[in-house]
């Protein structure tokens, strides 16, 4: 047990009915879980408002609530506290209630439209292979040390993270990487963290069906720079026209790293291959097995970063030889029929480009380029024409296929996709709904020495139709396909 007052330390109280000296269990925004002696948050969300449960919570046996608006009517015994906002507190509280777990280690946050799971995990890898004890928040797994959990979220919620930051500190964890998501940032689930260090990757267009507008997105990303402390670091792409733009106001140490712009960490593509990378970093040159030009900055935020908490350059440069790519990023295979499958999260317009533009550096051009791709429901439509442009002018075959549909019609996805293909490519696209048997016909058409793209779900495993989530791997999908022809 904790005393209510404990862990409303640094929160900004409105007004309190009842008494804070209480002992309180434990702290949850979902009344369903509320238990004796719990705290019930109440979070004004997007969908559900907290503020509607506050009489489930007291009858599961909630003895304090915190809300944004103090009820007219009040329960004995229950101590009622007013915030100007319940995310910020819930975020503070969490903090408080595991002892400001982050204190006790160095965590660096990641964020930016694409790159932020590769960076954050590589990192992760780069760390445990230097010998110590490493955690890892990210889209595709939550790492304490050794033992993995199952991520539902890129940020999770505020609990959740200050939970694991707990269990690292219990696992004697030195250094953590966390994705921090534009949705993370603007619900406050990372406000009462203490980051040594962040990094902004590039910003393109991602997550205006949330932010509405692609200034109010930028401004989310840079509010992460601007609450960074003075002993932390800022590591920013200045090659991104708003890279700077995230250093502007930032109390923290500031670097840049760049392959065109003048910058502290500056690197050179001196070999690009489907092999890997040969890197010119400052003045050193590195081998990676990580492909491509989005890598290339990649490689660099991870070396700079790394350079930053302390590892010496050497040291760095043979780690970074030893990367191995993250799942379903630029995840590859190679048939017997010399048939080569990608699969990636590009998800983005930018993401798309970067990577069939990758892809389109290291081919012949003697072989045939074949993308499946879609996009998913009950997001940013915006993007759904500019990826059908942008996949038809850069491949040579295209199929326009379901990603997540979720509660949309996919036909009406599929459609708004291909209005943004120009006539000269219209011979390049078909479509086929169903997305496994998009595979299938992929695997189909290809000839020996052709590249298959698979982009848009990458790691995950599921696809999400109507409300359910069913088994689905890109990449088992297509390796299963693939060895069907060789029969």
């Amino acid at each position: 047990m904790i005393a209510l007052k404990d862990i409303l330390y640094k929160v900004t109280l409105n007004a309190v009915v009842g008494s804070t000296s209480i002992d309180i269990n434990t702290i949850d925004f979902d009344s369903r879980n509320i238990k004796k002696s719990d705290v019930f948050v109440a979070i004004r969300g997007s969908i559900v408002d907290g503020h509607d449960y506050v009489d489930t919570a007291i009858k599961n046996g909630a003895i304090a609530i915190i809300c944004e608006v103090i009820p007219n009517s009040f329960v004995d015994d229950v101590t009622y506290i007013e915030v100007d906002d319940s995310s910020k507190a819930l975020a503070i509280m969490a903090s408080n209630y595991y002892d400001t777990p982050s204190e006790n280690l160095k965590l660096v946050g990641v964020t930016g439209t694409n790159g932020k799971t590769t960076v954050a995990s590589l990192l992760y890898q780069l760390f445990k292979n230097a010998g110590y004890k490493v955690g890892l928040l990210s889209t595709v797994k939550i790492m304490v040390d050794n033992t993995e959990y199952k991520a539902t979220h890129t940020t999770p919620d505020s609990l959740t993270i200050n939970k694991y930051l707990s269990k690292m500190n219990n696992a004697g964890v030195e250094f953590c990487f966390m994705e921090v998501s534009s949705h993370g940032i603007h619900q406050n689930r990372t406000k009462g963290l203490h980051f040594e260090g962040g990094i902004f990757t590039n910003l393109s267009h991602d997550h205006l069906d949330y932010h509405k507008t692609f200034a109010e997105y930028r401004d989310v990303k840079k509010s992460f720079f601007d609450e960074l402390s003075s002993k932390s670091f800022a590591l920013s792409n200045i090659d991104d026209k708003n890279g700077l733009v995230m250093l502007q106001n930032t109390k923290a140490k500031k670097y840049t790293y760049a392959l065109k712009n003048y910058a502290d960490y500056k690197s050179q593509i001196l070999e690009n291959q489907f092999g890997g990378l040969l890197l010119k970093i400052n003045d050193s040159e590195v081998w990676t097995r990580l492909i491509g030009n989005f890598n290339a900055y990649n490689v660099l935020a991870i070396y700079a970063t790394a350079e930053l908490l302390g590892l010496e350059k050497v040291e760095i440069l043979r780690l970074v030889s030893d990367l191995e790519s993250v799942s379903g990023r630029f995840q590859y295979l190679i048939s017997d029929e010399k048939i080569t499958a990608i699969v990636d999260y590009a998800h983005t317009p930018d993401a798309l480009k970067n990577v069939l533009e990758t892809i389109n550096s290291i081919r012949t051009k003697n072989e045939e380029l074949i993308t499946v791709v879609g996009c998913g429901g009950d997001r940013d439509k915006t993007k759904r024409p500019k990826m059908g442009h942008i996949a038809t002018a850069l491949s040579t075959k295209v199929i326009f296929t379901s990603d997540n549909p979720r509660s949309e019609n996919p036909e009406t996805i599929l459609e708004e996709i291909g209005a943004g293909v120009e006539p000269q490519n219209f011979k390049k696209a078909l479509t086929i709904a169903d997305r496994k048997q998009a595979i299938k016909a992929a695997c189909q058409m290809a000839q020996p020495n052709d590249i298959i793209l698979i982009a848009g779900k990458g790691h995950e495993t599921y696809q999400e139709i109507k409300g359910e989530r069913f088994d689905f791997d890109d990449y088992k999908i297509v390796q299963e396909f693939l060895k069907q022809l060789q029969k």
